[in-house]
């Protein structure tokens, strides 16, 4: 499913829906301790071709849920003055790539939102954290992961392949344990270094691919 489809999604997610989702997952299990928010997705456009309805799912999906759902969880886990929110970020918040200007400027208030949360909530027994994903595989599925697109972007990757599904559920699992207790407003970055290199040359300079 492209981006576009998600996050056509979006906008049937109401903040209602989301609490009651959340109050009857804490009341069939006593308690909520873990909370992720790991819904995103990018319509592309360019700034120019951008309409209300791309820009508005894409904050609704990738910023806005995860304030709600954010929301929704914190009176649980004040109730036992524990908690772990979790947000799935992109290194799209800190470099850019044509087309995504919207998907960039969300992920990055997505950052900020989870710095002001684990400020307001440190006292609370609650960390709020966040991995930003680099590329990761979706066999089948989105732009990215076709194979004409993956075989050039893996050339301007240092580690030269694409990241899977369980390298970022390994970093929310660290940010969920106990081991994470003392980190907070935080966000870990999975990309195989692709954020690493000054452009692409460098990549090609160092391994001639």
């Amino acid at each position: 499913m492209d981006g576009q489809r998600i996050a056509s999604r979006s906008t049937r997610l109401d903040r209602g829906g989301l609490r009651a989702m959340v109050d009857r997952v804490a009341a069939q299990y006593g308690r909520l301790d873990i909370v992720v928010h790991n819904a995103g997705g990018c319509p592309w456009s360019s700034i120019e071709e951008l309409d209300e309805t791309k820009l508005e799912d894409t904050l609704a999906l990738n910023l806005s849920a995860s304030i709600w759902l954010a929301q929704a969880a914190i009176p649980h886990m004040r109730a036992v003055r524990f908690g772990r929110i979790l947000v799935t970020s992109s290194v799209s918040a800190r470099v850019a790539m044509g087309g995504g200007a919207h998907y960039s400027a969300a992920k990055a208030g997505v950052n900020a939102f989870i710095r002001g949360a684990a400020f307001e909530l440190a006292r609370d027994g609650i960390t709020v954290n966040g991995v930003e994903a680099g590329f990761i595989e979706k066999p089948g599925r989105g732009t990215m992961s076709a194979a004409e697109n993956r075989a050039k972007l893996e050339r301007f990757i240092p580690m030269g392949h694409m990241g899977s599904a369980d390298d970022i559920a390994c970093a929310m699992l660290y940010l969920a344990s106990s081991e994470a207790k003392y980190v907070t407003g935080q966000t870990i970055v999975v990309d195989g270094g692709s954020t690493l290199p000054e452009t692409g040359f460098a990549v090609e300079r160092q391994w001639g691919v």
